[in-house]
């Protein structure tokens, strides 16, 4: 894709501006194009947070996202907010631990979108990777699209974990090829 038009939505907590920023990240070390524009409710933890990322290797007009081709959606309420805006041809990744009414493709209002439910809520939980969800949607993300090389991905993980908290570098990477696997 020469641009990976991308929008991350949940609850605050998911942690979902830090997948957007491992991606917008990743952009960066590839000397790509890269918009990231974070919008949270006022609320630390439980509100609304949705994330717009674009890679690209155009000059991006807007940080705002309107028309992605990729979707993340940690909750229903996320995925019913913008599951009409995901263009044809593009795709949803869903929590589906955590939204339980995934639609199949045919019932989508766009055509030709692909729709995977990961249960990476529980499926963070039963690896010992707990909180970390939103990683392994960002690993099926970079499976889906492709939008840099792995070991991009991985050095932007290394870019973003803080130094002091190294020790969580390792189980992010796990829940990333998790994620990929998935």
């Amino acid at each position: 894709m020469a641009s990976t038009r991308i929008v991350l939505a949940g609850f605050g907590g998911q942690g979902i501006l830090f997948a957007g920023k491992l991606i917008a990240y990743a952009g960066l070390i590839e000397d790509r194009e890269v918009s990231w524009l974070p919008s949270y409710g006022p609320e630390m933890r439980g509100g609304t947070a949705n994330c717009s990322v674009t890679v690209a290797t155009e000059p991006i007009g807007s940080p705002l996202v309107l028309d992605p081709n990729v979707l993340v959606a940690m909750n229903q309420p996320s995925l019913d907010k913008f599951v009409d805006t995901v263009v044809p041809g593009g795709f949803i990744i869903a929590d589906s631990t955590m939204v339980p009414n995934i639609p199949d493709a045919a019932s989508l209002a766009n055509p030709g979108i692909t729709v995977y439910a990961i249960p990476a809520t529980e499926l963070a939980e039963k690896n010992d990777l707990k909180g970390l969800a939103n990683i392994i949607l960002a690993g099926k993300l970079w499976e889906c699209t492709h939008f840099c090389e792995r070991e991009t991905l991985s050095a932007a993980l290394a870019k973003c974990v803080p130094p002091r908290k190294q020790h969580l570098l390792e189980p992010n990477e796990r829940a990333l090829q998790l994620g990929i696997e998935s």
